[in-house]
């Protein structure tokens, strides 16, 4: 069944108008009208209903139900502002793995970075990313995403109980995981300077690891948010 995200107001019994990227979508998997389809809208909300109508510009569907599911438990990432392809890649896979907050921070090594994910346009670009991965994932929440913003402010604004950095001298992640909120940093290509892990630790950020070998910030993040959901469904 194709799914698409949603904008407006799931409702029974009403039909809901999408714009021309939902047409596209449609388009390119040959849908026709008379199908099913799947409206998610990123807040819990998902509804099944009928496409009945697919225009030149717009694509229309009646929907029959709405469930609501239960927001996961809280995972924010802090991610660095690095290369934008590969925070692109990093946004996409925690959707999938439905992070409920994320977080840019800029690191002392993230301005010499070009081209960076940065700014409004490139905001709105990596949310459509998300978007595009919860339609594919069959996920029913999208992560809160927050403005880039100087490190200490951004880790003034997590709320997790549960705070860990991830670094090569740390004990192990596996040790530390918790259904009770959660949260992980990760530093910039090159790593987090010196100055910057004493800030960090100082604030109650507790140092983990991951991996024996020093990952890519893309590797780490997806690895990281990879291995506390794989060990959360296993409890």
């Amino acid at each position: 069944m194709i799914s698409f995200f949603a904008d407006g107001e799931l409702r029974e019994g009403a039909p809901i108008e999408l714009d021309e990227g939902a047409l596209a979508h449609a388009r390119a998997r040959r849908v026709s009208a008379g199908e099913e389809a799947r409206l998610l809208d990123g807040k819990g909300g998902v509804a099944s209903g009928t496409i009945t109508t697919i225009g030149k510009r717009a694509l229309t569907i009646h929907v029959a139900t709405v469930t609501r599911l239960a927001r996961p438990s809280s995972l924010e990432v802090v991610v660095p502002v690095a290369d934008r392809d590969r925070m692109l890649l990093a946004a996409e896979k925690c959707a999938e793995l439905q992070v409920t907050s994320w977080r840019p921070a800029w690191f002392g090594r993230s301005r010499s970075v070009s081209p960076r994910g940065e700014g409004t346009r490139f905001q709105e670009k990596l949310v459509a990313r998300m978007r595009s991965a919860l339609e594919q994932s069959g996920g029913a929440w999208l992560p809160e995403v927050h403005r880039e913003a100087e490190l200490p402010e951004v880790m003034a604004a997590v709320t997790a109980p549960i705070r860990l950095v991830l670094d090569s001298s740390g004990t192990s992640l596996h040790d530390r995981i918790s259904n009770n909120g959660m949260a992980l940093l990760v530093g910039p290509e090159g790593g987090i300077e010196d100055v910057e892990l004493r800030g960090i630790t100082g604030n109650g950020w507790v140092p983990v690891a991951l991996a024996a070998t020093t990952l890519r910030f893309e590797t780490a993040v997806i690895a990281g948010v990879a291995a506390v959901r794989a060990f959360q469904l296993g409890r």
